[in-house]
Parts: C-alpha cells; sequence; structure tokens
C-alpha cells in the first residue's frame, strides 16, 4: 500500500482524526515510497496547513489512494469501489443472532453500509479486531472514554447536589486542565463505584487520581460510612459471579458470559454514582434490572461510559451528546423526564473521546504507526487479516455470520 488518505470524518462533532500530523512526518521518513493525502476538514482538530508542512498532500479526491483510514463509521455513499478501508465499524458485536446490532453510531444503518461495502468490492479492516494472540486490542481511544467520561459523570454530580459544575473537557481542549480542575473540587460525601479493569476503567481511575477522592476497599464501600468522598474499584471479577458459584476464572467468563450472574446489587444500595467502565459482551449479564432502581434510593447518577444503548447499563435508552451530554429519567416508570430532585441523572455520550480530540487522536495515531502501518506496508503477522471483514465482496470466513444479519 503506497498510497493512504484520510478521510474528513462524517460527524460534525467529531474532530478526531487516525493521525495526527506529527505522524505524517514520521511515516513518511520510514517508508519512502509512500504518498499520504488528507481529505480538508473544517472541524478537524488538525488544520490542514498543519498536514501539508509535514508532508502530507491536502486533496478531496482520495481515488488514488490504496487505503483509506478514518475514525468512526464512513458515510456509504462516500465509500470508493475496490478500496481498502480502515475504521471502527461496530459490527464487531453483532452475535449471530443479531444482538447488539443497534451500536454504533446513531442514526447510521450498518445493514446499508454493510451492503454498500460488499456491493463497492471493498476491503473492510476494523480497529477493533487488531489484536494479539490473547485477544488484547492493540490500540484504541478507550483511554480517554475513560477520562472525559469520568470528568463528565463528576461534573454531573456537581450540579445534582447543587454545585457549580466545571466547564466542559471541549471547552478546555487540555487533559491537564482537566486534572487541575478536579483537584480544587469537593464531592463531598459521595461514594462511587467504577466497574472494569481494561482501557477505559484505567483512564477513569487515572483521572480520579487527581482528585479529592480516596480508593476503598469492595469491603469497606459495602461497610463502612465515610463523611468524605469515595470510591471502589470493581473488576470484572468484582461484579459477576459464576451462576454455581465457582471460582472467578476471567478466560472462561470471556468464552462462557451467559454462565454469569450480576453481583452489583449488593454495592448500589450503598452508591451515589455509577460510572460504568468495563466491557461488555451482548451475552453478559446486565449490572441490574430496572426494576430494582427503586431500590438504589442514594443513588443519583450514572456514567455509562460504555453506551451499550439497553446494554449492561438499562437506563442507557440512548446515546447523549457533546453538547446535550445529560439525560433524566423517572426511576417508577423508567421514562426519560425533565430534571427533578427525584430523577435519576444519566450521562452517556458515545463519541467521549471527541471533547479531547487532539490528546486521543495523538495517542490513537501512535497506535496506528507502531502497531498497524508495519504489517499493512510490509508484511502482515496475521492481525490484520484477522481483522478484516470483508474482501473481494464477501464477508471473510470469522465474519460470514453478519449474512445472516444482513438478510433479517
Amino acid at each position: 500500500m503506497n498510497i493512504i488518505g484520510i478521510i474528513r470524518e462524517s460527524r460534525s462533532d467529531d474532530r478526531r482524526t487516525p493521525l495526527a500530523p506529527s505522524h505524517i512526518k514520521e511515516l513518511l521518513n520510514e517508508y519512502a515510497s509512500l504518498k499520504i493525502i488528507v481529505q480538508p476538514s473544517n472541524h478537524r482538530c488538525y488544520q490542514d496547513q498543519e498536514y501539508e508542512a509535514q508532508g502530507a498532500f491536502i486533496n478531496e479526491d482520495l481515488s488514488e489512494c490504496d487505503l483509506v483510514l478514518g475514525v468512526k463509521e464512513i458515510e456509504p455513499s462516500l465509500l470508493l469501489n475496490s478500496k481498502s478501508y480502515m475504521f471502527f465499524s461496530h459490527t464487531s458485536k453483532i452475535q449471530p443472532d443479531n444482538s447488539a446490532a443497534a451500536q454504533g453510531t446513531p442514526g447510521m444503518d450498518k445493514k446499508e453500509l454493510l451492503h454498500e461495502i460488499l456491493q463497492k468490492n471493498i476491503t473492510l479492516i476494523d480497529y477493533e479486531n487488531i489484536r494479539d494472540n490473547l485477544s488484547r486490542r492493540y490500540f484504541g481511544f478507550g483511554r480517554f472514554a475513560g477520562i472525559v467520561g469520568c470528568y463528565n459523570s463528576l461534573n454531573l454530580y456537581l450540579e445534582t447536589i447543587g454545585k457549580e459544575p466545571m466547564p466542559r473537557a471541549y471547552q478546555l481542549d487540555s487533559y491537564e486542565k482537566l486534572k487541575e480542575n478536579i483537584s480544587h473540587q469537593d464531592f463531598k460525601d459521595a461514594k462511587i463505584i467504577v466497574t472494569g479493569d481494561g482501557r477505559v476503567a484505567k483512564g477513569t481511575l487515572e483521572l480520579l487520581e487527581f482528585s479529592n477522592i480516596n480508593q476503598i476497599t469492595a469491603n469497606e464501600f459495602k461497610t463502612n460510612n465515610y463523611s468524605t468522598a469515595v470510591f471502589c474499584n470493581l473488576p470484572t471479577s468484582g461484579y459477576v459471579k459464576h451462576k454455581e458459584d465457582r471460582k472467578f476464572d476471567l478466560q472462561h467468563f470471556i468464552k462462557f458470559p451467559d454462565m454469569y450472574v450480576s453481583i452489583l446489587n449488593d454495592y448500589l444500595p450503598h452508591t451515589t454514582m455509577l460510572i460504568s467502565s468495563h466491557y461488555w459482551d451482548p451475552k453478559s449479564p446486565r449490572l441490574f434490572e430496572k426494576q430494582n432502581i427503586k431500590n438504589y434510593e442514594k443513588l443519583k447518577v450514572i456514567g455509562d461510559i460504555t453506551c451499550d444503548i439497553n446494554g449492561s447499563i438499562p437506563t442507557t435508552s440512548r446515546a447523549s451528546t457533546i453538547i446535550d451530554p445529560y439525560y433524566y429519567i423517572d426511576r417508577i416508570t423508567h421514562k426519560e423526564i425533565d430534571k427533578n430532585i427525584n430523577s435519576l441523572s444519566i450521562m452517556a455520550i458515545d463519541n467521549l473521546p471527541s471533547e479531547l480530540p487532539k490528546d486521543s487522536s495523538k495517542e490513537f495515531g501512535d497506535g496506528i504507526v507502531k502497531e498497524a502501518m508495519p504489517f499493512l506496508i510490509k508484511e502482515d503477522d496475521g492481525r490484520i487479516k484477522k481483522a478484516t471483514i470483508t474482501k473481494n465482496g464477501k464477508f471473510c470466513s470469522s465474519y460470514e455470520f453478519l449474512i445472516n444479519y444482513l438478510n433479517t
């Protein structure tokens, strides 16, 4: 692949890019025959001139590219025939029974997208599936999803307890300023649960280190009453258990998630804010059921960073947006309502890293340069092949179950 293109993101609220200008210079220095074309954009976090200064060509026309890079799903009408594309298609969670087919960008019809990809003979490579032999992702935006999602959740909590909220992350446009802001806040007697142990959870916990919120153990969370703000991180083994009370084994859970049940109900009666930072498989148990919300009288805020619609957090009925980040639900009817003293406050933005687009794009691009480009331009060690969903107008063998999804 000698000519690589960077598409202009379709979503006007997504200012991210798969490669920053610094990555252009790095790649051109490494691969002498490489040419990089960047589609012009008025809302990308980096200016067109910054790319041009590092050796990229600015051009609306990407037709000469061998590979086109994007971040989120690309509008089907913009796809070019017989090209290779690499972006988050949000098809990985679709199961043979078509569950989780609703995930991804709101308003994006994945059936239409996949139909167009097949019809146009496109090779689709999905970032989500570029993994090592232990199924660990090589790169992603998860860390910054955790960082920004945690910040937004804390901000919503301040609002809920009647305090002045902090400036939004996208207004600050700096991770350093986020850290500085939360270091000066008093979250009173907040009791926070953070679920997860992956990239997103690590980002959430990373930001909490700069707050005045102390970490405590799971047992302390359930048994002690604190007058100051505290949080507890529950890894996967902390919020689910085997149905037959067998010893928890992560690999077994990954293979057989339907054999586990949630134990978060042991914590939620004591919780004032839940920050959902875990990865969810559609066959995994929900963390709680809607009918149980009435028992969680102290719970004020749910920050659902995972944002799986009708997924592990059943109160997430829709994604919120960067401009309109919160919504509120009635604890009895579970319907969306205007904010009141008894409503449950929800943060469920589906493109959180876009609030810190430069920071998150730089980290993401670092991964592409190191863990994808050598195997695209030189020799693949198998990771690109495994991440390829379609080729030659057909689904690759590992993704043939998507034929059923298209036909339903």
